[in-house]
């Protein structure tokens, strides 16, 4: 029989390389199941530098277990105690997938960070049964069948999450348990309305992808999803500008064609079926951080930044923009063994998390290079107006707001770099940082220099 043994140490010295060995006395043998090392300063077993980080985002929803992953997880396999959790083969990627992360786990660090949680359920290799279980293990009741597993595992209330993911990427053949589109929308229809009798009040994300898919989906489907998925990701390109333009083509490449979706089925513009674009990146390069652990460089950021100012221009059709994804895959937080810190891709997420208002305005501009967003607050006294400078050149323009006299001062923050290719490393001090100033207007003229985000917030 297992039995699990605590123990702490302080090494002595600190090292690159190191070894852990254990030893017996005696006869007989014995079997190691399994064992975790990790700093005394963890907070429940997360790193306490990489949580920090994350609060640093202020992210309000994170989308777990997947991804590409979910369509071959059971998600049995990570609750329970968790020594005693089988490890299974990652299905979608290399390695080995220990599930010493489920859904408690999960939820707990949603609580950390005081996030939303959006569950993705396996619509892949899973089954209806399964997802319906899901369901009712994370939301029933404490007397239902799965609600009463919930509370033996130590949570007797329900969860009570409200975004479900039924499925990912279904449409490529890259998926686990990929089916031909009229296959999948029967069983996604199958799906949500098992989903439903479960918990009326799920929020629920149906597959898409532009083209064929999301139109057949918003026509076969609609009634059965709350909001559609798309994802976009961007390779590297040769032209600077040209790298720094596409996430933001690819948005409205992707908000033109639900428009045209929302002008040719009949029915579905009253639907109002909104996108949650769940994934979106820049993906390119070495992978230095482990596993699709790629660098990012300034120009990304640009990018990301551009991004999301096509986002608040479409924000009547997009009802949240996950970037994706969070730690060294993909990621906008890069860590080694002993260090973490934020790639250049996250200090566009915070800027604007933090300074930029919540009432998308409309901006009418024509400036080769320069792409330009405004909002206000809540209450219309705060104006904030966001600059992305993709070219190698400072951009000179006048800013008018018609019926507002705008103060001179302001509050200014400037994420920039003369180096597109400029990228962040852990354990390093920052190449590329967000530097706060005040700011004077002259004459309504605003420069803003190469390579640069420029965010203003004017009192009004």
């Amino acid at each position: 029989e297992f039995q699990t043994f605590a123990f702490e140490f302080e090494s002595p010295f600190s090292s690159d390389s190191t070894v852990l060995e254990i030893f017996s006395e005696g006869e007989g043998g014995f079997t190691i199941g399994t064992l975790s090392l990790m700093p005394a300063d963890n907070i429940k077993g997360w790193r306490k530098d990489v949580v920090a980080l994350m609060k640093e985002l202020e992210s309000p929803v994170y989308r777990w277990p997947g991804g590409n992953f979910v369509s071959g997880y059971n998600w049995r396999d990570g609750v329970g105690d968790r020594d005693k959790r089988p490890p299974r083969k990652n299905p979608a990627w290399k390695g080995v997938e220990a599930n010493d992360v489920g859904i408690h786990e999960y939820m707990e660090l949603m609580g950390m960070l005081d996030a939303e949680a959006f569950i993705a359920v396996n619509t892949g290799l899973g089954t209806l049964e399964e997802v319906v279980q899901e369901v009712e293990y994370v939301n029933g009741p404490a007397d239902s069948e799965w609600g009463q597993v919930r509370a033996v595992n130590g949570h007797p209330e329900p969860y009570g999450v409200l975004w479900w993911a039924v499925g990912n990427e279904m449409f490529g053949s890259w998926q686990l348990g990929h089916m031909p589109l009229s296959e999948y929308v029967s069983k996604h229809n199958s799906i949500a309305e098992a989903m439903w009798k479960v918990d009326p009040d799920a929020q629920l994300i149906g597959v898409g992808a532009v083209g064929e898919w999301s139109e057949t989906m918003l026509s076969e489907s609609a009634d059965k999803m709350n909001l559609i998925s798309e994802h976009i990701y961007c390779r590297e390109l040769d032209s600077v500008s040209a790298h720094i333009d596409q996430i933001a083509n690819s948005i409205k490449r992707v908000a033109d064609a639900h428009r045209k979706y929302r002008s040719d089925i009949a029915g579905l513009e009253e639907k109002n079926i909104r996108i949650a674009m769940d994934e979106w990146n820049y993906w390119y390069g070495d992978y230095l951080y482990g596993e699709l652990g790629v660098r990012y460089h300034h120009k990304d950021a640009l990018g990301i930044a551009k991004g999301l100012h096509e986002y608040f221009r479409n924000s009547d059709l997009f009802f949240m923009a996950n970037y994706a994804q969070t730690v060294n895959v993909i990621g906008c937080i890069k860590t080694t063994t002993t260090s973490a810190g934020f790639a250049t891709t996250a200090l566009p997420l915070i800027l604007y998390r933090k300074h930029f208002e919540s009432v998308p305005v409309r901006v009418d501009h024509a400036i080769p290079g320069l792409d330009v967003a405004a909002a206000v607050s809540g209450d219309k006294t705060v104006l904030t107006v966001s600059m992305v400078n993709s070219g190698d050149q400072a951009t000179v323009f006048e800013l008018d707001v018609p019926g507002i006299s705008l103060p001179k001062e302001a509050g200014a923050w400037t994420i920039q770099h003369d180096n597109p290719e400029a990228y962040n490393e852990p354990g390093k001090d920052p190449e590329v940082t967000i530097v706060e100033s005040a700011f004077t207007m002259k004459k309504h003229r605003i420069e803003v220099p190469s390579y640069a985000i420029l965010l203003l917030k004017f009192e009004i």
